[in-house]
């Protein structure tokens, strides 16, 4: 057997296997015109083990899984998240009639940075961008009527990352699900924080202390969640091109790497349950390469540099978003065909997750019928269009695959520059990240201006009176009851309790080599506060002003 069909051989062998588990969807796999669509197109007279391969095999340019959406369909994880708990738990709730099958949580903006509803540092934005978490009671909300062990739940927290993964453990434990069975992902991606988004609030060091706990934590309780989203969607929205979004995000994943294999973590244990987090615009062939290439370059990163041995820690596992700084306030319903686009670059890249934008997200938050449009394009997209139907299926185009292969080398370019430099931590530190996206986002704003680059109903055909969609607004009585609920969860649970708990967490965070998240956990128990623990860790770690 020549070393094609050898390869050949394992891939379908691959395929049967897989179909124990996850048989291939009972739909009939043809075109309207009633023309049977293979399972992968390949050329038997081309093989590059080192580039293309085939789907579930290493450098898995053509895909994680032998057999990607035929057996399954991607993760259809819509953002949402505004106000009180109860209410984004309705939200939840209707995203699921509809068809949802993933959850994907927005907290507001003092969750984020670690400020309880009632701080002077919260005026004003309690539930604006997200919902309000102050203790464990408002999660017990947020999940109200929604079984943790049915379905997975992404969170996009980082800086207290801990206490909200700690809350939501303890309300799986309320439900009585076993820890074994949580399901989902947390961002956890403080580095890119630093870079581009801003919602720290601990120096470099001691917040990647916690990240790595969170690691020691799950390999060692919580096997199925995915301990960190390394995140390139908010470097992309901040103004970088794909390839600085793809290239920094991997050097980002390096430096975690980093971290967890010298607190003695072992990186077949750690490493599989990495994920990423990528944006989609609109250049709809270059995000499919981006996609392609990224997989291949932390394949050989993990494989090579690394010496991961065990497979699982070779794939770059990833969630897609589409651009949210692509979206026009100008002609919002634009904003549909863009979002197509991107869902589905997404889709023909490979992704195991994704939430589409609503139209009416560069005005407001989404309204219900906004977020029903953005599930149903999804939902068209996988019933409808045949791209789910074959895997890779542009795998072999003469232009998709250059793109890869010059995306790859330019990827490589920015990260051997990272590590001359000392790595991601040091690039950070010195801004060199920063310093790229922001000359690019400045490049962009400029060819814009001039009108070199068309952004339709912007720059070109505007219409001259625009109709105003109706908007959601959030009740401004929000801040109040929520401050309200807050005081009287203070005046009823066991002082006693949360005053040790926090002491606990004082006495470990001066200890280098313990993990928190237990002590964060019995705080979080105690019906402790956001606010509360994050301001024993501030007083411990100090807190990050900025380059």
């Amino acid at each position: 057997m020549n070393t094609e069909n050898k390869y050949e051989q394992a891939w379908k062998d691959d395929c049967n296997e897989l179909s124990k588990r996850f048989p291939e969807r009972e739909d009939q796999f043809t075109t309207s015109s009633n023309i049977e669509v293979d399972r992968l197109y390949y050329s038997k007279n081309e093989y590059d083990e080192e580039k293309l391969s085939f789907p579930g095999q290493f450098p898995y340019t053509r895909g994680i899984q032998p057999t990607m959406y035929r057996s399954r369909f991607w993760t259809m994880r819509q953002y949402a998240g505004f106000g009180s708990a109860k209410e984004t738990n309705k939200r939840f709730r209707y995203l699921l009639e509809q068809g949802q099958t993933g959850l994907s949580v927005a907290f507001d903006l003092p969750t984020q940075i670690g400020y309880d509803s009632d701080d002077v540092m919260a005026e004003g934005e309690v539930g604006k961008v997200g919902v309000a978490i102050d203790s464990l009671k408002d999660m017990e909300q947020l999940f109200d009527n929604i079984p943790l062990d049915k379905v997975s739940t992404s969170m996009t927290i980082n800086a207290p990352a801990s206490i909200l993964f700690c809350m939501y453990i303890a309300v799986g434990e309320k439900q009585g699900v076993p820890l074994e069975q949580l399901t989902g992902t947390i961002q956890n991606d403080i580095l890119k924080e630093y870079i581009a988004r801003g919602t720290y609030i601990f120096p470099p060091k001691p917040s990647m202390r916690l990240i790595t706990n969170i690691f020691e934590y799950c390999q060692a309780h919580v096997p199925k969640f995915n301990t960190i989203s390394i995140s390139g969607y908010h470097i992309r929205e901040a103004g970088s091109t794909a390839v600085q979004e793809a290239a920094f995000t991997i050097a980002n994943g390096m430096a975690y790497v980093d971290a967890a294999l010298e607190s003695g973590l072992d990186i077949d244990q750690f490493a599989p349950r990495l994920a990423f987090f990528f944006n989609a615009h609109n250049n709809f062939f270059e995000e499919i390469a981006k996609f392609r290439a990224a997989r291949r370059v932390w394949a050989k990163i993990m494989k090579n540099h690394y010496g991961a041995k065990n497979p699982k820690s070779w794939k770059l596992r990833f969630h897609t978003q589409t651009g949210g700084s692509t979206l026009t306030a100008q002609q919002p319903d634009n904003n549909i065909v863009r979002v197509t686009l991107q869902a589905l670059a997404a889709v023909m890249g490979g992704t195991q997750s994704l939430h589409t934008n609503s139209r009416d997200e560069a005005l407001s938050l989404p309204t219900e019928d906004s977020a029903r449009i953005a599930l149903r394009t999804q939902q068209i997209i996988a019933h409808e269009s045949g791209a789910a139907d074959t895997v890779d299926p542009l795998g072999g185009s003469y232009f998709v695959e250059e793109l890869t292969d010059r995306i790859e080398a330019e990827i490589n370019a920015y990260l051997e520059k990272i590590e001359a430099i000392g790595g991601a931590v040091q690039a950070v530190e010195e801004g060199y990240m920063q310093r790229e996206i922001h000359q690019n986002a400045y490049e962009t704003q400029k060819r814009i201006e001039r009108k070199d680059e068309i952004i339709v109903g912007l720059n070109k055909f505007v219409l001259e009176e625009e109709v105003n969609p109706d908007l959601l607004k959030v009740d401004e009585a929000l801040e109040k009851a929520q401050i309200n609920a807050l005081k009287n969860i203070r005046s009823t649970r066991d002082q006693a309790a949360v005053d040790n708990s926090l002491q606990a967490i004082k006495k470990h965070a001066q200890n280098q080599s313990s993990n928190l998240i237990p002590y964060i956990l019995d705080a979080v128990k105690a019906y402790a506060t956001v606010g509360e623990i994050c301001n024993v860790l501030r007083d411990e770690f100090g807190e990050y002003s900025g380059i």
